[in-house]
């Protein structure tokens, strides 16, 4: 396996780890008594299912993706340019298809349902899952922007989103903190429809795909 593959697995576990030992903190501060045992046994069993499975996707997703990139790098180079038009097509639906369907499962679902406002039930791991998925998002989204340039219907059509996706690259961590607000996540949704827009006009429609432990692992 290359150096660089288990570099970023290695990442990921730290990521991870890193991740539940903050939201086990959170969990675990101020208060005590009968109310507050009762409480921390019911986010210890939130902890156990949906939210191991949901951290563990994301953290695994970008170097999972970023392995995929270089296993398509080292794959036979199309020859023709039709050849490599649609190869870049392939590579561009599937990078914006991540994108978008981390952000709608992690971030833009979450948002709406108020689960990243002070107080929310889950709001640690919300927001721990939501960072993640925004920095997962933005370099999905990069890849597919440097993907469109094998396409020149594609490439024109995702030009002028490049700034737009640029303009995300610290919204992961502004996310995790808790810190975004109403703009960011809304930027965030018109950068996406924009990527999605600019496929279906270039003949590259996109559709979400989350990531998902049994599709990332292995």
């Amino acid at each position: 396996m290359p150096t660089t593959l288990r570099f970023r697995r290695a990442l990921t576990a730290v990521v991870l780890s890193t991740a539940l030992l903050a939201g086990a903190t959170a969990c675990g501060g101020g208060g005590s008594g009968q109310t507050q045992g009762a409480q921390s046994q019911g986010q210890g069993e939130e902890l156990s299912t949906a939210a191991v499975a949901d951290l563990a996707a994301l953290a695994a997703a970008e170097p999972a993706a970023a392995e995929a990139d270089e296993l398509a790098a080292a794959a036979p180079t199309p020859t023709t340019s039709a050849e490599k038009q649609k190869f870049a097509k392939t590579r561009f639906v599937a990078n914006a298809g991540l994108a978008a369907g981390a952000t709608y499962q992690w971030i833009i679902k979450p948002y709406r349902e108020g689960k990243f406002k002070k107080g929310a039930k889950g709001r640690t791991f919300a927001l721990i899952k939501a960072g993640l998925a925004g920095a997962f998002a933005y370099n999905r989204l990069k890849a597919a922007a440097e993907n469109a340039k094998g396409d020149p219907l594609l490439s024109k059509a995702v030009a002028p989103l490049t700034a737009g996706i640029e303009s995300l690259k610290g919204l992961g961590t502004k996310l995790r903190k808790g810190d975004a607000g109403d703009a960011d996540v809304s930027s965030l949704q018109d950068v996406i429809t924009g990527v999605k827009e600019a496929g279906k006009s270039a003949g590259a429609e996109v559709t979400d795909k989350v990531p998902s432990v049994s599709q990332l692992g292995g």
